[in-house]
């Protein structure tokens, strides 16, 4: 089944060109099904690269999922044009009388800021707080992971000596686990980060599971109990060449930044990076969708 998305989402021709299943909203509305209802809250400056990253995260499933794009309405984005913003997102106050199967909260380059420095901290903190009674299973990657469990669960971020960048190995704590269903043992993420959580701080906070971590990366991926609420600390809907990119833009700014750990081969960054990370990061998203949110949430989200 494919993801539903407005007709003239600039991710769409993205994505079918990569030959993956869109339905657009006029085709959705001669099925008699209901779709899985998943709000997209991006934090990120370039929106238009992010959601397109998390929509062929989201596509590729059995699930039929009505996907809504969220923005904060106290700041907003300087890189990403204003029609586009008006014609495809939506704000809080839009939708904060309705409730949703899933929801995924982004990343954001603001991770060396204090939480509460960063403009749009009171809004996300109340959505967050929403999400609680309105949302049947949240996702939250990277800074929106570090952000997520310092509201809900009072987890401090941690200041990194340097920059973690590139991809990493990464180990399943708990393959029972159906987050990491069809996991091999060893599986590889990359990173963009210069905060972390610390392992004993998880594991000292009740109702807390984690379940990956990385010997290089430290955690990777926590989960509440009750599987409510899930964080990612990389960037598993990554592109082969976002790290590249990234890269290179901070070369050409003149910025002192390390080349990507076990990103290029040999090391060199002329080459084309090799991809580790693409199925996995497919399979986290896809069994997040069909285990926590599909098989769990209520026909009626009235009884959410």
């Amino acid at each position: 089944m494919p993801i539903k998305i407005p007709d003239s989402l600039p991710a769409r021709a993205v994505l079918e060109s990569e030959n993956i299943f869109v339905m657009t909203e006029y085709r959705a509305m001669h099925q008699d099904i209901r779709p899985l209802n998943v709000l997209i809250l991006n934090l990120m400056p370039t929106k238009i690269v992010t959601e397109t990253q998390i929509l062929r995260k989201l596509s590729n499933t059995p699930l039929q999922i009505q996907v809504e794009l969220l923005q904060t309405s106290s700041y907003v984005s300087r890189h990403t044009d204003e029609h586009h913003l008006d014609s495809f997102y939506t704000t809080f106050d839009q939708v904060k009388d309705r409730k949703f199967d899933g929801m995924i909260i982004t990343g954001a380059p603001v991770e060396n800021m204090e939480f509460d420095e960063v403009d749009y901290w009171p809004e996300l903190c109340e959505i967050m707080a929403w999400s609680k009674t309105h949302v049947h299973s949240t996702l939250h990657i990277c800074w929106g992971a570090q952000a997520g469990l310092f509201f809900h669960h009072g987890i401090q971020k941690r200041s990194l000596s340097k920059k973690l960048f590139g991809v990493y190995e990464h180990r399943v704590l708990k393959p029972s686990s159906p987050l990491f269903r069809g996991f091999d043992d060893v599986f590889y993420a990359p990173h963009s980060r210069y905060t972390e959580v610390w392992e004993q701080d998880v594991r000292a906070t009740p109702n807390l599971e984690l379940v990956a971590n990385s010997s290089e990366a430290g955690v990777y991926a926590v989960k509440t109990e009750d599987s409510r609420q899930f964080f990612i600390m990389g960037h598993p809907e990554y592109d082969p060449d976002t790290l590249a990119k990234e890269y290179w833009r901070d070369v050409d700014k003149g910025l002192q930044i390390a080349v990507p750990a076990h990103y290029f081969p040999d090391n060199d960054p002329r080459q084309v990076p090799i991809v580790r990370w693409r199925s996995a990061g497919q399979l986290l998203y896809t069994n997040w969708l069909n285990y926590y949110v599909y098989q769990t949430t209520p026909y009626d989200l009235k009884n959410l």
